[in-house]
């Protein structure tokens, strides 16, 4: 990663031109059977449809806050980016009265809760390879399977966004932009993500630091990537050792 990178839409902007054709994300779900790998490629093109559809769809602007309402899973971590993209705060699990949008999980609590947003309300079915609701969205909410395909593949913020200034909330906790990348930087080696090719397995949940710094901001920051494991409680011991070995993973964080 370069040393002049200052928000998390530069470290993946480094990381497409180091080597776009790695993997950088890789999701399971253990209640359904799931497995997707992303490349740096890959997610990045999610990130910037994800961004346009904030930017000109939702008409956010930077300092915005959009309310996450969803679980540690891969597009989730597209949607950090994404907003981090586009300069607005990403508030995980966040008041919705509070935010100018919400996004939801396909969850009844989550999607009740979303409904206090008097901004657009977006919901993700968390299907298999980003499918859509069936046989439609919740209402009050659109589909982001279906809103997001028809995004442009490239993305430029209208206004540049500013390091300093917020972009993500969680816990409680309030971090610029320039934060979330030395933070990540800096406790990199301590989750053993040691450089380039450092592979972590991760079943932390992303409402917590700890839990978005390994499951996504440490492997941006350090040229590494995450095993992101949904439901890991499911798995049996057996299951995580053979998917240690194949996933060629280096470190864990359970």
């Amino acid at each position: 990663m370069n040393a002049t990178d200052r928000t998390p839409a530069d470290l993946l902007s480094s990381a497409l031109a180091a080597d776009p054709g790695r993997p950088l994300v890789t999701f399971y779900d253990d209640a359904t059977g799931e497995r997707v790998e992303l490349s740096v490629a890959t997610f990045a093109n999610w990130v910037a449809k994800t961004a346009n559809l904030l930017q000109d769809e939702l008409s956010v602007e930077p300092g915005d806050r959009v309310a996450l309402l969803l679980p540690a899973h891969w597009q989730t971590a597209v949607w950090l980016l994404a907003c981090a993209s586009v300069g607005v705060v990403a508030d995980v699990a966040g008041d919705p009265k509070a935010a100018d949008v919400v996004v939801s999980g396909p969850e009844t609590e989550s999607l009740e809760a979303a409904r206090a947003c008097s901004g657009p309300r977006i919901a993700l079915a968390l299907r298999p390879l980003g499918g859509r609701f069936a046989p439609a969205a919740p209402e009050g909410f659109a589909d982001y399977a279906v809103e997001v395909p028809g995004q442009g593949d490239r993305f430029a913020p209208y206004a540049p966004v500013d390091p300093e200034a917020p972009a993500l909330i969680v816990a409680g906790r309030e971090f610029s932009g320039a934060e979330v990348v030395e933070r990540a930087r800096a406790e990199a080696s301590g989750l053993g993500l040691t450089g380039p090719g450092a592979r972590i397995l991760s079943g932390l949940p992303y409402d917590t630091w700890e839990g978005l710094s390994a499951g996504l901001y440490g492997p941006l920051a350090s040229g590494g990537s995450v095993v992101l494991c949904r439901h890991l409680e499911l798995a049996g011991a057996g299951v995580v050792d053979q998917r240690i070995e194949a996933e060629r993973v280096s470190v864990t964080a359970r």
